[in-house]
């Protein structure tokens, strides 16, 4: 089905038939799989405060944590990305997908049995048992397919546009779907035991291994969880705020800056092991030099509020979005801090690593995320407004509340962990032994499942507001108001 409701007037002045289907089945992916992936991580953080949760051999830790964090990171910010990119790039190319509504459907089917095999290997135990634990070598083959169709479904769409200029926001779409194809492919090179079995073996071994997984690791931070969501950030700040970007000139060297070190920052992670020091510390430097970048794009996300900052008070879904960029800015303030060898030694293997992974996926991939659904399905589903902008609030507030006491608890506890680990007595010998360390997590893994509890009920009552929009309800609020409502062709 392709929707015309929404398609302004190209520059032949003829209606642009915009493949809204297919975005609106995405929209509705991102909301499941995101409540998906945040009750397996309430679940999995409620493991590690009462271990008789762990239930062998289906719905232990070590199966279900690769299933939260591939459901946090691929299923609701891969669909999300998906959806908002092929939204995108058709309003600021003026031009339908390419491929048509078929290829479109390819691409959504593809993508959630990618999403289903992989989850599901990682229950059975079918896995190539590495650092991420990824899916074997069907489901990488899978993926790479469905990866390329998008690929060609979103350059073709660029290519065909009936603008002369392409938005900044398509570039960052752009750059994370290609390097994420060749960070895919190389990582999962392996050879099969056999074309009628799960089992293969990397083709990497040792250190080289270690590295080429650490290149991927926080490359699909920096192209997959940075780069997409900066493009959404491009797009939808401006739109909601009804304001240009704050400097065009800087959102392009931000994107120049940013492709070009992150690909350098990974070996950071393998500090203090077999990996040679002048790799380490190239990566270190790489990534402290990313502080400019990454702050860059958040002072020109931030500062487009520029003579609008009143709507902060008014707009829950535009408070959502900018306190979205403020995570990202803390987020790569924490992440090059912890690259330094001196602060990677105490920081490292803690859960201070786990504190600084989430407030980026909470506070900057989840909050970007929900504010941009909160913008386009009420545009998809042809509705004047959400249902409840109050409730915005409230899922804002609780949200918020449930990352202050998650990150908060894995600062803490994090740090404790790492001074606890390097503690000696006057004899020299370990102050603590591994399992006082452990017992003394507990009242922090408490903290950090309520964390949990508190933003999966945010997200319950977000998924209940959009429902109520897409079904047409209105629900009539002081205080609280959306951007006025303006001409079908200023709107996109």
């Amino acid at each position: 089905m392709v929707d015309t409701a929404s398609a302004g007037p190209a520059s032949s002045g003829k209606p642009i038939a915009y493949n809204d289907e297919v975005i609106r089945l995405f929209a509705i992916a991102t909301m499941f799989w995101g409540i998906v992936a945040f009750a397996v991580g309430v679940y999995i953080a409620l493991q590690l405060a009462f271990p008789d949760l762990n239930l062998a051999p289906w719905a232990n830790f070590g199966r279900l944590r690769p299933v939260h964090t591939s459901a946090a990171i691929f299923a609701f910010g891969g669909n999300a990305l998906l959806a908002t990119s092929l939204y995108v790039v058709q309003r600021t190319c003026r031009a339908s997908l390419f491929g048509g509504p078929a290829v479109a459907s390819f691409l959504f089917w593809g993508y959630q049995l990618f999403i289903v095999l992989a989850a599901s290997g990682y229950v059975l135990g079918v896995t190539q048992s590495r650092e991420y634990a990824e899916p074997e070598w069907y489901v990488d083959l899978w993926l790479t397919i469905v990866w390329v169709v998008y690929l060609v479904v979103f350059l073709g769409t660029i290519l065909r546009r009936r603008e002369p200029h392409i938005y900044v926001a398509n570039w960052f779409y752009l750059a994370f779907i290609v390097t994420i194809a060749m960070l895919h492919i190389v990582n999962n090179l392996a050879v099969p035991v056999s074309l009628f079995g799960a089992k293969s073996y990397s083709l990497f071994s040792g250190v080289q291994d270690a590295l080429t997984q650490w290149w991927y690791g926080h490359n699909a931070v920096g192209f997959f969880l940075t780069a997409g969501f900066l493009g959404m950030m491009y797009y939808f700040i401006p739109k909601r705020a009804e304001r240009p970007v704050y400097s065009y000139r800087l959102s392009i060297i931000h994107f120049w800056a940013l492709i070009f070190l992150y690909i350098w920052a990974g070996p950071h992670h393998l500090h203090y092991t077999a990996l040679p020091e002048w790799a380490q510390t190239l990566g270190m430097t790489f990534s402290v030099m990313l502080w400019m970048p990454s702050w860059g794009g958040m002072i020109n996300g931030i500062m487009t509020l520029s003579g609008a900052w009143d709507k902060l008070r008014t707009d829950p879904v535009l408070r959502m979005l900018v306190v979205s960029v403020a995570f990202y800015g803390m987020s790569t303030f924490e992440g090059p801090l912890m690259s330094v060898r001196p602060v990677n030694a105490l920081s490292h293997y803690t859960d201070w690593t786990v504190g600084h992974v989430h407030s980026g996926a909470l506070g900057w991939v989840a909050f970007v995320s929900f504010g941009a659904l909160y913008v386009l399905v009420p545009k998809l589903w042809g509705r004047q407004q959400l249902y409840s902008l109050k409730l915005v609030n409230y899922h804002f507030w609780i949200a918020t509340i449930g990352i202050v006491f998650y990150i908060t608890a894995m600062w803490v506890s994090g740090i404790m962990q790492g001074l606890m680990w390097r503690s000696y007595d006057e004899l020299g010998f370990l102050q603590y032994s591994f399992v006082e360390t452990v017992a003394a997590m507990h009242p922090f893994y408490l903290i950090r499942a309520l964390g949990g509890v508190l933003f999966l009920t945010g997200a319950l009552i977000m998924a209940y507001n959009l429902w109520r929009t897409v079904r047409g309800d209105v629900r009539v609020e002081a205080g609280l108001s959306a951007p006025a409502k303006v001409a079908p062709a200023a709107a996109e």
